[in-house]
């Protein structure tokens, strides 16, 4: 691909490791990069239920069918999770951030049927060292059916189809390294001028015309957009410099 301007949204291993060859970036960029850290920390699993989900402790009409819910009862519960992760293995009793959109919206479903969100805490990009395999994938779905079970007597029974997303599923399906959806650790060290790498936290890069604008700059992930409207605007400041030094050489990615 030829052009003067290119702006990559991929993470950043995935652009300077991947897409741009190593001998036009200093040794010094290409060091850091390495060694920025992602280790992906969270999965996914989408529920299709034949009917709503019961829970005997809401209320039948409760708006919380409708809100974001939670198991988790104490810091204490959360952090055994964490340690399961840190040793390597997904959380055995995950913490979960569910939904049940088809409350608000029952497009998204047939007449009478019902989906469930889970976004599912943590789930580690490689387990014991080693990578996922479709039984740890089905090892981490069990967890977080087990665990909504315990709270909805009959759920596996509503169960009609899942769509399980670990680590593994996340970087082959969606190009997020190591499954991390914030495409990087949110961690003091690569935040704010630290984001992507020092020297290089104003969306442009070592490569003439070639910027960033994904999560591995700043402020970095969320439902937000910010690192995608900074980068277009360091960009249209370039653009607005009659000096601006593109190398033919650098035009090809």
């Amino acid at each position: 691909i030829f052009g003067k301007l290119v702006i990559s949204n991929a993470d950043v291993k995935r652009t300077f490791l991947k897409l741009v060859e190593e001998k036009e970036l200093p040794d010094i960029f290409l060091r850091r990069v390495r060694n920025f850290k992602f280790r992906g920390s969270s999965g996914k699993v989408n529920i299709a239920l034949d009917s709503l989900p019961e829970f005997p402790v809401l209320p039948k009409d409760s708006p919380v069918y409708r809100a974001d819910m939670h198991f988790t009862d104490s810091i204490e519960r959360m952090e055994r999770a964490y340690d399961d992760w840190k040793a390597g293995r997904w959380s055995a009793d995950p913490f979960l951030d569910m939904m049940i959109p088809t409350t608000l919206d029952p497009t998204m479903a047939p007449p009478g049927k019902h989906f469930m969100s889970c976004f599912v805490q943590y789930a580690p990009p490689k387990i014991d060292g080693r990578d996922w395999t479709d039984a740890d994938r089905d090892g981490f779905a069990e967890s977080v059916i087990s665990q909504i079970a315990q709270y909805s007597p009959g759920f596996r029974d509503r169960i009609v189809h899942m769509e399980v997303r670990t680590p593994r599923e996340i970087e082959a399906e969606v190009g997020l390294t190591e499954g991390n959806i914030f495409q990087g650790e949110l961690t003091f060290d690569q935040l704010l001028f630290n984001r992507p790498v020092p020297g290089y936290a104003q969306y442009r890069s070592p490569v003439g015309g070639l910027y960033m604008c994904g999560s591995s700059t700043h402020p970095g992930g969320g439902v937000m957009g910010a690192p995608g409207r900074n980068a277009a605007a360091e960009i249209l400041r370039d653009l607005a410099k009659p000096t601006l030094h593109m190398s033919p050489a650098h035009d090809v990615i």
